[in-house]
């Protein structure tokens, strides 16, 4: 079984345990791939720069993060701050990991959005200057190579974006990218978050929504899904839709916090859910 993890990210998680349970799991031969987030550590790298992050809304009310120029250049730094720790935590681990971001190789490849629409004081606008990117390609023979070699990547945006036929680096959603590397891999994909999955009520833990097999199922999970986890059902969507055959949403603070996910805790979204009638 080949096993795809997302850490970090906008909701900020301690990684410790998640990188000792990455070591479990390769030890006992599986095949791991990490891909981390880093929002937390870009705003804050910003701040220290004294420059405001950005965030905009799109027509379908999606809240991103604008990215211009400046914004992108601690947007290099910061992921690549996380990549290294992560990997020297994991081969502290034991783990013989590699850091990887979507430029290496072009592991996930796809066209620069210069321009995006945004909704300002409820007008619909046009901002240019933008540097982020959607993925169309991820280079899965470079993952299957490390992986058959024993190594475990560890991978992060930013994306390999086309320009008018120039690479650039551009920014892209992490947790989207887990699930363009899932879909690929045809892997599970682990989204480790702060909670225990996915709440009926988003204030109460105990409304946890345990399994998703049927659109009906679907269907309420969207309802259920606010802010940041509408954004994580989004990518376990995707990531459904391009092959994998299931999605775990689940708590990074736990014990053994993946192999618990894939034993059957968190939020369990099945690709039947989107299959079956009510969700066609």
């Amino acid at each position: 079984m080949t096993v795809v993890i997302k850490v970090g990210g906008a909701r900020a998680v301690d990684p410790a345990g998640a990188l000792a349970d990455v070591a479990t799991l390769v030890s006992n031969g599986e095949q791991v791939v990490v891909v981390h987030g880093g929002s937390t550590k870009v705003d804050e790298t910003l701040d220290r720069l004294g420059i405001d992050p950005e965030y905009v809304e799109t027509p379908g009310g999606v809240v991103g993060r604008f990215t211009d120029e400046a914004t992108m250049e601690v947007f290099e730094m910061a992921f690549g701050h996380l990549n290294t720790q992560l990997v020297a935590g994991l081969q502290s681990e034991g783990v013989d990991a590699v850091g990887l971001n979507g430029v290496d190789g072009k592991l996930l490849y796809g066209p620069r959005k210069s321009a995006v629409r945004v909704v300002e004081d409820g007008k619909k606008k046009i901002r240019r200057g933008d540097h982020s990117g959607t993925i169309k390609q991820v280079n899965g023979d470079l993952l299957e190579s490390l992986l058959s070699d024993g190594y475990t990547p560890v991978a992060a945006p930013p994306m390999a974006g086309d320009d008018d036929g120039e690479i650039i680096p551009v920014n892209t959603d992490a947790d989207r990218s887990a699930a363009a590397i899932a879909a690929e891999l045809e892997a599970t994909l682990v989204l480790l978050t702060d909670v225990e999955g996915v709440y009926e009520d988003p204030d109460d833990p105990a409304t946890l929504i345990e399994s998703v097999e049927t659109g009906e199922d679907w269907t309420a999970l969207e309802e259920a899904a606010e802010g940041f986890m509408g954004r994580k059902v989004m990518a376990a969507e995707e990531a459904l839709d391009g092959g994998a055959p299931e999605v775990v949403v689940a708590d990074a603070n736990a014990d053994d916090p993946i192999t618990s996910a894939l034993e059957g805790s968190g939020t369990h979204l099945h690709a039947s859910a989107l299959t079956t009638e009510e969700h066609t």
